[in-house]
């Protein structure tokens, strides 16, 4: 979480536990006074209900906007002038109506002096404003005061400067801690506005930083995984790329083990294929979550990775694979080994599902400014144009590979006279 969003959470915090406080009071006076003071049961009933009216009053009589403990000046709309109480007509009617509830309850209860008396000098403080906040905290001191003197002192010297010195140390207290409390929120606004302003100058500085970059690196090189739809992508590609094709493989291998139970050897042989299979497919989407390039490109060029494919797959689906190299063979960048190895992997799985071949080639050419690659196979071919959207998700998955490194992919294929896949990419070599 941000220094800024825990500020802001603690003000939310601080602002429901005032709002809360003054009812959590008045239950918790008149809980006491119903269990520890001895009155009848119609005293109690009254006492009761003036607690209802207090807590009805609470709720419908205080000002709409939630108090506010420091005079920070708020954006408001400029209302026409009128006469006002301290911090406005209405809150200078609900502080009145307040202390008279206090008043008749603590003079039913000490209790209420002693908790909910103590609504009245936190809402006296921060509905009014100027002087009016003085003269309110002083009212609820007196009314509070009187009740623990169980009412208006003696009309003897002593009384009356016990009295009025208890109500001026109160008054005194309430105001000095009000006042810190205006500091500390006052700060806390300001810190709170700081950081939000720091984090907004950081925003646009990281958004400069970004577009500088941008500007200043290859589009090979550029961050194509920054939003959530090229991220589902990827993970989409590499899911099927990894996982659906090692299903099928070993579907495939479980089915041809089913045909050969009358034949030990080649019953096992198949199994271990499909167990060999699994264990790929799952280290393969391993590296696929954590974006580590493949198993097959770790300690192999490209060249080398291709025939190591080939050859595992041709072994798992006895059908020749022959993989061809031309031009001059060098370091390519991992982002373009990887397409290029993705492409020949769907490419093959493709065949292996449609195509009935009997032979297939890979050839990967490198020329100065590009690299290629084809997969063809001798299988029964199709139709392009009677294939809808240009095919299934691993055709789309195909382009999508090519053209995010700006390339091409043309499949090229008629009924009974197989089907050639060419891919065409910048050769960004290794830096």
């Amino acid at each position: 979480m941000q220094q800024g969003d825990a500020l802001d959470l603690a003000e939310r915090r601080l602002a429901a536990a005032v709002a809360v406080a003054p009812y959590l009071l008045l239950v918790v006076s008149t809980g006491l006074s119903w269990v520890l003071d001895d009155n009848s049961w119609s005293g109690r009933l009254t006492t009761l209900g003036l607690a209802l009216l207090a807590a009805a009053w609470l709720r419908w009589a205080l000002p709409d906007d939630p108090p506010r403990f420091h005079d920070e000046p708020q954006p408001q709309p400029q209302p026409e002038p009128q006469p006002e109480v301290g911090g406005g007509r209405r809150a200078g009617v609900y502080i009145v109506g307040l202390l008279v509830l206090i008043g008749l309850l603590s003079a039913r209860s000490a209790w209420f002096a002693g908790f909910f008396g103590f609504t009245g000098y936190l809402h006296a403080w921060a509905l009014l404003r100027g002087r009016w906040r003085i003269a309110g905290v002083s009212a609820t001191a007196a009314v509070v005061v009187a009740a623990f003197f169980r009412g208006l002192p003696d009309p003897t010297p002593a009384s009356i400067f016990s009295y009025l010195a208890l109500v001026f140390c109160t008054v005194v207290l309430v105001v000095l801690f009000s006042k810190v409390g205006d500091v500390t929120a006052g700060q806390s606004s300001r810190r709170q506005r700081m950081v939000a302003r720091l984090a907004e100058a950081n925003a646009r500085l990281e958004e400069t930083m970004r577009e500088n970059a941008g500007l200043q690196a290859q589009l090979l090189l550029q961050a194509r995984e920054a939003g959530i739809t090229d991220e589902r992508q990827r993970m989409a590609r590499e899911i099927h790329d990894t996982l659906a094709q090692g299903f099928i493989g070993i579907l495939t291998q479980i089915q041809a083990a089913s045909l050969a139970r009358e034949d030990p050897a080649t019953w096992q042989r198949h199994l271990d294929n499909a167990a060999a299979v699994a264990r790929h497919s799952l280290a393969e989407a391993r590296r696929s979550v954590h974006a580590v390039a493949p198993a097959e490109l770790e300690s192999a060029r490209l060249p080398e990775a291709l025939s190591n494919v080939a050859a595992r797959w041709s072994q798992l689906n006895g059908v020749r694979a022959d993989v061809t190299t031309s031009g001059d063979v060098r370091p390519l960048h991992p982002e373009v080994e990887v397409t290029l190895l993705r492409i020949t992997q769907e490419a093959l799985s493709n065949v292996a599902k449609h195509a009935d071949a009997t032979r297939v080639g890979v050839t990967v050419s490198y020329m100065p400014d590009v690299v290629s690659l084809d997969v063809r196979d001798d299988g029964t071919g199709f139709d392009p144009d009677a294939v809808a959207d240009g095919g299934g998700f691993g055709m789309t998955s195909m382009r999508q590979r090519a053209g995010s490194l700006s390339g091409t992919l043309v499949v090229e294929s008629e009924p009974g006279a197989g089907t050639a896949v060419s891919a065409t990419v910048p050769a960004h070599d290794s830096r």
